[in-house]
């Protein structure tokens, strides 16, 4: 029995041991002899329907062959570009960053389309996000109806917000405009990215002109409208001001929810008016049943942080972790510095396990403070061992 088992273990460890670069090697030969029948079958003479085309183009394994199908199937009598077809090679042209051929397939579709607005609207995403190319992105959002689609308000606005955020604010106003020659209605939506795009701008003024359009163009204002209005109002220090349209909110009905308050929370600790932001947050929003989120703790956290109020920021780590929110590695870190500066061992130590019980290992340029502020206490009670411990385990 034992000579059978030793016979055995030379045939499972060789196994174990089998070289990955000859699996890694083996499989790149599978994929690319599969590649090279896909490619065969779009040189193939035998009709070849569209569904085949995008099945096959689908099943490719090297994007970056994407290209060669295009020019074989578009060469073909039968080619027939329909749209997951065109979804399949798009898909494929975006995995091999051949953005600029997506240009030259849409140039090839016949006519008359039939292509969906979602369709456009996730190229246009990808224009946008993936290839970075917001100018395409805008010139294919102004040609859709060239194809026989005209943009839904959801594609107008994503390419408004896209805009606002790469502050192309003068576009922006541009496309707007533009607005009804592309048989787009505007909505409340629209005019809150407006509303964003001004504040961002600084142009406070202009923000509250389309603010107050609202109800002349028969649209209700939302939460999302004040909080952004709000937050323009914060950016400026005008805080006051943004806590007054509160009183507006309740008078059109509308719920101060947890974002709002966020806003206004935020914006008293930027303007250096922590205590109120901490009143807000333990008085104001629960008086208004409304209960703060992980977001409303951190502001307040930041704000005590910055103005060196450690223990203070304790207390609402630990609050934080009561409830189950993540503490940001931040504000650990800003915690634990704190603690090192003032030579509060026992609270660095503390710093460090609550770090390492949220996720968090402290970064190389963390522990240079914490081993000078070990070696200046000279506290027994805290070695450097143990805090390693706590990384450690």
């Amino acid at each position: 029995m034992f000579s059978r088992t030793r016979s055995l273990l030379p045939s499972l460890t060789s196994h174990k041991t089998q070289n990955p670069s000859l699996f890694s090697s083996s499989q790149q030969n599978t994929n690319n002899n599969k590649d090279n029948l896909i490619l065969q079958r779009f040189h193939h003479k035998d009709w070849l329907t569209s569904k085949e085309a995008t099945t096959l183009t689908n099943s490719l394994t090297n994007p970056s062959l994407s290209l060669t199908i295009f020019h074989l199937y578009s060469s073909r009598k039968d080619y027939n570009p329909t749209q997951p077809f065109c979804i399949s090679l798009i898909t494929k042209f975006t995995q091999s960053h051949n953005f600029t051929y997506i240009d030259t397939l849409l140039k090839t579709l016949p006519k008359p389309y039939s292509f969906t607005q979602d369709f456009f609207f996730n190229l246009i995403k990808i224009y946008a996000h993936k290839a970075q190319r917001i100018d395409k992105a805008i010139q294919l959002l102004n040609e859709m109806p060239n194809y026989g689609t005209w943009p839904s308000i959801k594609t107008f606005n994503f390419v408004l917000n896209v805009l606002v955020n790469s502050k192309l604010y003068d576009v922006v106003f541009d496309l707007y405009a533009s607005a009804l020659k592309l048989g787009v209605e505007i909505d409340a939506c629209c005019l809150n990215i407006m509303i964003k795009g001004l504040c961002k701008k600084g142009e406070m003024e202009s923000a509250f002109k389309v603010f107050d359009e609202f109800p002349k163009m028969g649209l209700k204002r939302n939460e999302r409208t004040f909080a952004t209005i709000m937050n323009g109002l914060c950016e400026k220090g005008m805080v006051d001001e943004g806590f007054g349209l509160l009183e507006r909110m309740k008078e059109e009905g509308i719920v101060v929810d947890v974002v709002v308050y966020n806003v206004l929370i935020h914006g008293l600790v930027k303007n250096g008016r922590v205590d109120e932001g901490v009143t807000v947050l333990e008085d104001v929003m629960m008086r208004n049943g409304c209960y703060p989120n992980e977001s409303s703790y951190q502001h307040v956290l930041y704000g005590l942080i910055d103005l060196k109020r450690f223990e203070e920021a304790k207390g609402v780590v630990e609050k934080m972790v009561l409830k189950g929110f993540v503490v940001s590695y931040d504000s650990f870190k800003g915690l634990v510095l704190g603690f090192c500066r003032e030579g509060l061992i026992e609270e660095v130590d503390w710093g460090v396990r609550s770090m390492v019980r949220m996720g968090f290992v402290p970064r190389m340029g963390m522990w240079r403070p914490i081993v000078r502020c070990i070696v200046v206490s000279r506290d027994v009670s805290v070695s450097f061992d143990k805090i390693l411990d706590s990384v450690n385990n």
